[in-house]
């Protein structure tokens, strides 16, 4: 009752100051001190659920951050398809546009309540706490933003990096292959030996081997006629079945590194220590009767 007297008191000193030097009469009853107390309620109930609203939506809003902030971990990052990628920052934006308009909103009330009696200390370290928590979330938002923005740049390099290392690597693999190759031709080359056999009359038209009457036969020095010859391989070439009863090796062959074999009717030569019997030189020359 104390308190409506009071109010009844501040409304007529309120309306005599509204009057000016000419004060009117105003009739102050208790309905319309009734309906002033239930105004101001209102109000207050309005303010008090305006700030309950805001409470939940800033709750909810930093749910959402705590889970983006889970799937912006690196291991989670990385199992995120392009497209969540994508919505992940697209709902980030969202968030972003919301602590903004929550931002607006709360100044708003605050504003509102500063002129409200109902503005108290407990009331005000309430926002004040709002407030903190929103500049959080918005430093949250900022920073988890740029990390997916940095993880994307970091995609980039190591995809670039990937390109980079695939073009190397398929650089060295030819490389490798052509060294291969070089080396397996040397190596072919190396092992490449002729060879002939014939009587002296076909070896004198070959131009291997040159004789006369009561002559010495001489093996021709210099480059041979290969096409005289069969080409053959160190390794391979091991037995040489020679089609005749006499036989006899007429290029330089060390002794020991072969054999010449009786098969009856016929000779063969067996190549015992290859890399002894091809050092002097890559020709064989044979000559039967």
């Amino acid at each position: 009752m104390k308190h409506i007297n009071l109010l009844m008191l501040a409304l007529v000193m309120l309306m005599t100051a509204c009057t000016g030097d000419k004060p009117q009469p105003t009739t102050v009853t208790a309905d319309n001190v009734s309906q002033a107390l239930l105004d101001s309620l209102t109000r207050a109930n309005a303010e008090k659920d305006t700030l309950l609203s805001l409470m939940n939506e800033i709750g909810d809003g930093l749910v959402k951050i705590k889970d983006m902030q889970q799937i912006v971990a690196s291991s989670n990052l990385a199992k995120e398809t392009a497209s969540q990628k994508q919505q992940l920052r697209n709902d980030m934006k969202l968030i972003q546009q919301s602590i903004a308009e929550r931002q607006q909103r709360l100044a708003n009330l605050e504003k509102r309540l500063q002129s409200s009696s109902a503005y108290t200390e407990e009331l005000k370290r309430n926002i004040e706490s709002l407030k903190t928590q929103l500049a959080d979330q918005q430093e949250i938002i900022t920073s988890l933003t740029s990390q997916l923005a940095q993880a994307k740049q970091d995609i980039t390099n190591l995809n670039r990096d990937v390109d980079s290392l695939r073009v190397v690597n398929e650089a060295v693999v030819e490389q490798r292959e052509q060294a291969r190759e070089e080396t397996e031709r040397t190596r072919d080359e190396l092992n490449t030996c002729y060879y002939i056999i014939g009587t002296s009359k076909e070896l004198k038209a070959a131009k291997v081997i040159e004789s006369g009457f009561l002559r010495k036969t001489k093996i021709m020095e210099g480059d041979y006629e290969k096409a005289s010859f069969t080409q053959a391989d160190k390794r391979q070439l091991t037995t040489l079945n020679l089609h005749s009863k006499k036989a006899k090796v007429l290029s330089k062959h060390p002794d020991g590194s072969y054999q010449i074999i009786d098969n009856g009717n016929t000779k063969s030569l067996r190549i015992t220590n290859a890399a002894a019997f091809w050092e002097l030189s890559n020709y064989l020359i044979v000559q039967v009767n």
